[in-house]
């Protein structure tokens, strides 16, 4: 089933300003809440929906490249987004508890970590740098990367903390002259936890964690683009007691090919050919991102001519085929030459055949530029 446009779900337009996003969604966060719509399956969905649109449109970064590339971007774990739904309830309430703040629903949102319900402290993010070649970046590919990250250490125990009775946030109540106020923080004991550590290995830091390498495959989508950004969610540092994993940010970084240049989802490919094989014709093997394939270049073909192989590109993330790849035909002129060919070639200057004789389908040099970006 295809996803909803996130701007769509909240009620928004593209051009709506970040406080105008947060708005719509607070509204509809406010709106199908589980409190609000006990045991109804659907508004639990349009809940959880809201947030993920909340997610991607509230980030300066995943909102541009959502608008570039819709949902392809955040697909196979990329970059944004919680992976058709796959974020609970705890998993929402601890990213944006704070959208619920300042009424509404005073106190909380059962014990989720609106008000004055249990805060999951979430483990920091990873990022790494993965280098794709031309090839993988056209096909796909799941990739397997080895990971340091920390990681609950053996041995480990935790106890509810006493400063907060394991809510993890610490209420104060104030006399204003508004009246008596009540405000919430994380506790700064337990950090938010709601539990301290009990027991613990010596290889273990204050939190109860040590590094731990571990082998991760990352599913790769054809098409990425250099600078993107893809998501593993879970596969961050882990956080102590019960809380979240945080996400392995994968940046991706593309290697130049030897013989192919990327234009977004065109690819270019110079084939250079002697003058005979101009005059003459020829057929020529190039590389592609698929494998070799060969070519027949006509008897007098010019010099700049581009040769268009359709769907011999690189596919598009959104999914809407491949792009082409365009060789760019140049005539090698040679710079020396025996006696021999001297005077063949000087008894031709004068010979009809060989004067310019460009035809009205002959394009210029601008008019093939222009073509390429058409």
């Amino acid at each position: 089933m295809a996803k909803r446009d996130y701007y769509e779900i909240l009620g928004v337009s593209k051009g709506a300003s970040t406080a105008e996003i947060k708005k719509a969604y607070r509204k509809k966060a406010i709106e199908f809440h589980p409190d609000k719509n006990p045991d109804d399956k659907g508004a639990e969905a349009k809940f959880k929906e809201a947030a993920e649109a909340y997610e991607v449109l509230s980030d300066a970064d995943k909102k541009a490249r959502y608008d570039q590339f819709g949902h392809q971007a955040f697909e196979n774990g990329g970059g944004g987004g919680f992976g058709g739904g796959g974020m609970n309830m705890d998993d929402i309430f601890s990213q944006f508890g704070d959208i619920f703040g300042g009424g509404g629903f005073s106190g909380g949102f059962s014990g989720f970590g609106g008000g004055g319900g249990q805060r999951r402290v979430k483990g920091s993010n990873l990022r790494i740098r993965v280098k794709l070649t031309l090839e993988e970046i056209a096909n796909g590919i799941d990739k397997k990367v080895k990971v340091k990250r920390k990681v609950q250490a053996p041995g480990t125990t935790y106890k509810t903390c006493s400063t907060c009775n394991g809510s993890g946030q610490v209420t104060r109540i104030a006399n204003t002259i508004l009246g008596r106020m009540q405000t919430s923080a994380p506790c700064n004991v337990c950090g938010g936890a709601g539990q301290t550590i009990d027991k613990k290995p010596s290889d273990a830091d204050s939190q109860g964690l040590k590094v731990a390498e571990e082998t991760v495959s990352i599913k790769i989508p054809a098409g990425v683009v250099d600078g993107m950004q893809l998501k593993v969610s879970g596969k961050g540092n882990e956080a102590p007691g019960n809380g979240i994993s945080g996400d392995l940010i994968v940046v991706i970084e593309e290697e130049q090919h030897d013989r192919l240049q990327r234009e977004g989802d065109n690819l270019h490919y110079d084939l250079y050919i002697s003058y005979p094989d101009a005059v003459l014709g020829t057929s020529k093997e190039i590389d592609t991102v698929s494998g070799k394939v060969r070519i027949k270049v006509e008897a007098g073909v010019q010099s700049g001519k581009i040769l268009r192989l359709r769907g011999k590109g690189i596919p598009s993330i959104n999914g809407y085929g491949k792009g082409d790849l365009l060789v760019h035909v140049n005539v090698w002129t040679p710079k020396t030459l025996n006696k021999q060919q001297k005077d063949f070639f000087e008894a031709m200057q004068n010979d009809e055949h060989f004067e310019p004789k460009p035809e009205s389908s002959d394009k210029s040099f601008f008019e093939k530029v222009k073509d390429m970006f058409s």
